[in-house]
């Protein structure tokens, strides 16, 4: 699989998970509110905070309904610079996941490191080539998407300058259900198209994204807010701070837990294997010359002289010595 580089980081098989901490709308059009999920981010240990950059009439009609709601959530233009500023001086990437072309303009001047297409967005063939023409390195979510769907945004984007792009799996409903999930599609994508392959979670709880690890994923998406009784579009299935912290942990054990795949004992089995393991004894005092019967023989722990599995190459040989009842049986004992 080919590996991607977003700003000093590289996402692949052979790399940590890229975790992405979705602050998305839940700023509620306060830059202090903004701040503070960025501080979140950063103390959860994440490598990445995104926002959503759009202004309301941009993005749907003006008399549409949601229009007037969108508004209030509006991530302001203004603010991009002061907070790409402050995530760099925090030490966590600034993502943001552009809607107009007017704001990858914008993100351009503050030479933002990667972007973030929504799935909503990836049959928006203006966006993405707008985005791709740029070379920087490009995150493409999949919600909703068939799979020639999918091709279709890859290859336009392929088209354009950039070379970089992951691809996450995504089911966009908030919450999904269980049976709806479709982990194994992590796999799928990642025989498809050979990058790495992420998964955006909008479930509840951490159990899914950490799974989603297990699986392969190369990259983790998960919304997060300062809490869950705050009003707004995605506060309600959000992780609150303690619980995104307890996410990145618990993927960083996974991790750990992955090991190389080569089925060996550990370093730290080796005694383990000496007191687990039986050996072979003698159930009954046995004579010089004696010839060992399969009654004659028991097995217990530890391993002291031959292996319990070395049983019937001892069955039928003699004994060159007298040798006690729950005396360990050794090779050089036998004829």
């Amino acid at each position: 699989m080919n590996d991607i580089k977003i700003g000093n980081k590289i996402i692949g098989n052979t790399h940590p998970c890229f975790i992405i901490a979705e602050a998305g709308s839940n700023h509620n059009g306060d830059i202090k509110q903004a701040k503070e999920l960025v501080d979140i981010a950063v103390e959860a240990g994440a490598n990445a905070v995104k926002f959503q950059t759009f202004t309301a009439d941009k993005l749907f009609s003006k008399n549409h309904p949601a229009n007037k709601i969108v508004k209030n959530f509006e991530f302001k233009l203004e603010w991009h610079k002061e907070m790409k500023e402050y995530c760099d001086k925090k030490g966590i990437m600034f993502i943001t996941t552009p809607f107009q072309k007017d704001a990858v303009d914008l993100l351009e001047k503050l030479n933002i490191e990667g972007y973030k297409i929504a799935s909503g967005d990836m049959d928006y063939y203006p966006l993405l080539d707008y985005i791709s023409n740029t070379g920087k390195p490009i995150i493409l979510a999949s919600g909703m998407a068939y799979m020639d769907e999918v091709k279709e945004a890859f290859n336009r984007i392929k088209n354009g300058k950039t070379e970089d792009i992951a691809i996450l799996h995504c089911v966009s409903n908030y919450p999904p259900k269980d049976e709806d999930i479709n982990l194994k599609a992590i796999q799928t994508i990642k025989e498809e198209f050979n990058v790495p392959v992420g998964f955006s979670d909008h479930s509840m709880g951490i159990t899914v994204p950490i799974a989603a690890v297990a699986l392969g994923a190369n990259i983790i998406e998960k919304h997060f807010t300062i809490s869950r009784k705050l009003e707004g579009m995605d506060h309600f299935y959000a992780l609150e701070p303690k619980e995104l912290k307890q996410m990145v942990i618990e993927i960083r054990k996974v991790e750990k837990s992955m090991g190389v795949g080569i089925k060996t004992p550990v370093k730290a089995e080796f005694a383990e294997r000496h007191y687990a393991r039986r050996g072979i004894i003698a159930a009954c005092n046995l004579k010089e010359g004696q010839v060992i019967k399969e009654e004659y023989l028991d097995y217990v722990r530890p391993v002291d002289g031959i292996e319990s599995k070395y049983y019937e190459e001892v069955i039928g040989r003699k004994v060159n010595k007298n040798i006690d009842v729950d005396s360990p049986i050794h090779w050089e004992d036998l004829i």
